[in-house]
């Protein structure tokens, strides 16, 4: 084979080749740092959360409210991007399927709106990613209330990871 570059070209051509490696090279702990990073998360979410355990039974009425709102928690679900705090309420009697009777049919009788609002909580980054953190699965959020302060708890059939 012959050689047809001159030198310039040649010192060119590796000077451009090492930049493009040196440029590749300094994107990939962007990309590595993922959702892992508790950094992350908290940039996503960018509000307070809060954790708090108790007993369905000790709050009913609540709980059975929000879960009556839940057609229209989800539409909000789906509006909102910022919220000063998340309260994320574990529930673990609920988790134990001994919820109050009032509580359980509640569920029943609107299972197809909590399915909608689970849906849009897994297509609202903040809400996901900030009960996700908690190791709370979608799957066991019964409702969301929201204030009148820019906040929102979020009521789940789950007990909390220690």
């Amino acid at each position: 084979m012959f050689d047809t570059m001159d030198g310039e070209t040649g010192v060119l051509h590796m000077t451009v080749g090492a930049l493009l490696f040196a440029a590749a090279l300094s994107v990939t702990p962007l990309a590595a740092q993922g959702l892992d990073s508790e950094k992350a998360i908290d940039t996503i979410v960018g509000s307070d959360v809060v954790e708090e355990e108790q007993q369905a039974a000790a709050e009913p009425e609540r709980i059975v409210k929000a879960i009556e709102n839940t057609a229209q928690n989800a539409r909000e679900v789906r509006r909102k991007f910022n919220l000063e705090r998340i309260d994320i309420v574990f529930l673990p009697d609920a988790a134990e399927n001994r919820a109050p009777s009032e509580i359980d049919g509640k569920l029943k009788e609107y299972a197809e709106e909590i399915a909608d609002l689970r849906r849009e909580i897994e297509g609202n980054a903040m809400l996901y990613h900030a009960i996700d953190s908690r190791s709370v699965m979608v799957k066991d959020v019964l409702a969301v209330e929201f204030d009148g302060q820019n906040g929102a708890t979020v009521f789940a059939a789950a007990k909390p990871v220690r």
